[in-house]
């Protein structure tokens, strides 16, 4: 990684975002407001010119932790609002009431069967005994690393689709989560390729970009390698109307440079990981911003 003032200051999240806003379809999904969208959209973030933290708007402190915590509650398999308030995350609430749970036949509090942890962490088989995703991804790859199958998938088919005959056990479909994970022996190098089914870019994206990263730096440090590049594919990629104010705002300002992410004290274990072990620092955003996203 560059030393911080020979970064680039990075303005690729910026550009996309004003891409959504001025050249976006107008499109009424079922959350009650309209949005703009773009589809088959990207952003390619080399570790070396910083870890990719947006610095339009300061996204340090809970922001910061409460994206490592969601994402690494789902790579221990939570699925429950009292299992991710376990690792540290809080904002699932609203989501996982026991109404909004009740539509599914789940109970209150629950994520449900087609929710990431429970993909991630216990696929089903026809097998019966479930399948960890993680844990035989990360074993793959020690052993045949030049294979491009390192793929994990947030998505269980019977449990995110919804027809007559079929109830969707899933609270929110998965948005995010189709990793390919491409390990180069030689170098001892990982990029990191994420899909994005659906981007709510102005609040959703940038804790996922963190939480993808974040993967990238811990995949690397339990294989000995050292993470290059993390690519973003969105394939819906939108603004909500309530969210217009504030993207104005946001296109405002002048993009900086990235900071840099370390580790204090890692783990060997890519479950026993934790926010506490990541140190975010050199990073000068502009103040902090709220943007409110349908429910």
């Amino acid at each position: 990684m560059k030393p911080y003032r020979e970064r680039a200051p990075d303005a690729q999240y910026q550009n996309l975002l004003r891409k959504i806003f001025e050249e976006g379809v107008d499109v009424s999904p079922i959350h009650g407001e309209r949005a703009r969208m773009l589809v088959g959209q990207q952003l390619r973030y080399s570790l070396s010119n910083g870890f990719p933290v947006i610095t339009e708007r300061d996204l340090s402190g809970a922001m910061f932790t409460g994206a490592l915590a969601e994402h690494i509650a789902f790579l221990n398999g939570a699925r429950t609002q009292k299992e991710l308030e376990a690792f540290g995350c809080k904002w699932w609430k609203p989501w996982v009431t026991k109404e909004k749970c009740g539509i599914f036949g789940l109970p209150e509090g629950d994520l449900g069967d087609g929710s990431y942890g429970a993909a991630w962490a216990n696929f089903p088989t026809k097998e019966g005994a479930p399948f960890n995703q993680i844990k035989n991804l990360v074993q793959q790859i020690k052993e045949r690393p030049y294979l491009r199958t390192h793929f994990i998938s947030p998505w269980i088919p019977q449990y995110a689709l919804q027809h007559e005959g079929l109830t969707r056990k899933v609270v929110v479909a998965p948005c995010h989560g189709w990793i390919h994970v491409l390990a180069f022996p030689e170098t001892k190098e990982l990029t990191i390729h994420h899909f994005q089914r659906s981007a709510d870019f102005p609040v959703g994206v940038p804790f996922n970009i963190i939480q993808y990263a974040a993967f990238g730096m811990m995949l690397g440090h339990i294989l000995g390698y050292v993470l290059k590049e993390v690519v973003y594919t969105f394939s819906d990629v939108h603004i909500y109307e309530s969210q217009y104010e504030k993207v104005k705002e946001l296109l405002a300002r002048e993009p900086r440079r990235l900071p840099t992410v370390t580790f204090t004290n890692p783990p060997d274990d890519i479950f026993a990981f934790r926010p506490e072990h990541f140190i975010l620092s050199d990073y000068e955003p502009h103040p902090k911003m709220f943007i409110p996203t349908p429910i």
